[in-house]
This record gives structure tokens, sequence and C-alpha cells, in this order.
């Protein structure tokens, strides 16, 4: 199943993503310039082998819920995230805001 679900922050509207897969889910919360992530998010592949996309995102791990996604902080993000402000460490919905 695939849930989604409008988020509203500092009167910026997101979109949280959620898909539940066999003793797993997806979680993800997008802008239209970039997206956090749950742990599945391959940080390093889009460093390296996508780097020509700038591909404007973070990495969250352990988060099991939508909530927790915009509560963690990042555990890594794309060069293309550092080049605009946002840091490994930064909490998921302080960075989204710099995806606005």
């Amino acid at each position: 199943m695939i849930e989604m679900t409008p988020i509203q922050l500092d009167g910026h509207t997101f979109i949280g993503i959620t898909v539940k897969l066999p003793k797993t889910s997806l979680l993800a919360v997008t802008s239209e310039k970039g997206y956090i992530m749950c742990g599945a998010l391959d940080v390093a592949l889009l460093n390296e082998k996508l780097a020509a996309r700038k591909v404007f995102a973070g990495r969250a791990v352990g988060v099991r819920t939508i909530q927790e996604l915009l509560d963690a902080p990042l555990e890594s993000v794309t060069i293309e995230a550092e080049n605009r402000g946002v840091t490994a460490g930064m909490v998921g919905k302080d960075a989204l805001l710099k995806m606005v």
C-alpha cells in the first residue's frame, strides 16, 4: 500500500510518502526541489554515479514513521544538499525548509 499525506511546515506544503512493503516501509518527504528519506536512500550512489543529476536529498536511519523522519537528525546528505546548506545532523524538517 502507498500512502501520501500533505505536510505543512512554516506555511509550505510537502508530501509525505509511505510505501508499505513486506517487513519494512519506505518513507520519504518531498518538496519540488528535494527530499528526505529513510535509510533506504543510497546517498553514496547519488553522490558518485549519479552526481550529474545534482540530487538534493538527505537520509535518516532508524525511522519508522513520517513523523520520526521529520524529527530525526539526518545521517547523511548529498553533495548538492551540502551546497545548499543542509548538513548531516540537521533535523529532517529543518532540512526540508531549505528545500523550498
